[in-house]
């Protein structure tokens, strides 16, 4: 299965925004339990990408900021995976 046509629907600055939200989540609050980190980085996600679209709720926006969202815990993922490689 192909998934590369998600790639149009990634908006780095949305990406970047829930990068930054998530670290603060996972090493600040720890009240938050770490499965509920991908919820809320799409649910920042698509607040955020309509935001940055000056209020526009449209499909590709709702879509874009899921994507982007949950992307930046996948990103997370794979730069934690890397530094602990040494």
């Amino acid at each position: 299965m192909d998934l590369t046509f998600l790639n149009e629907f990634l908006v780095v600055i949305v990406l970047a925004f829930c990068l930054g939200v998530g670290f603060i989540i996972k090493y600040s609050l720890d009240f938050i339990d770490n499965k509920y980190i991908p919820l809320i980085m799409g649910i920042v996600g698509v607040a955020f990408n309509i935001f940055v679209n000056s209020g526009a709720v449209t499909p590709v926006v709702i879509v874009g900021g899921l994507i982007s969202g949950l992307a930046s815990t996948g990103l997370y993922e794979m730069f934690r995976n890397f530094i602990s490689k040494e």
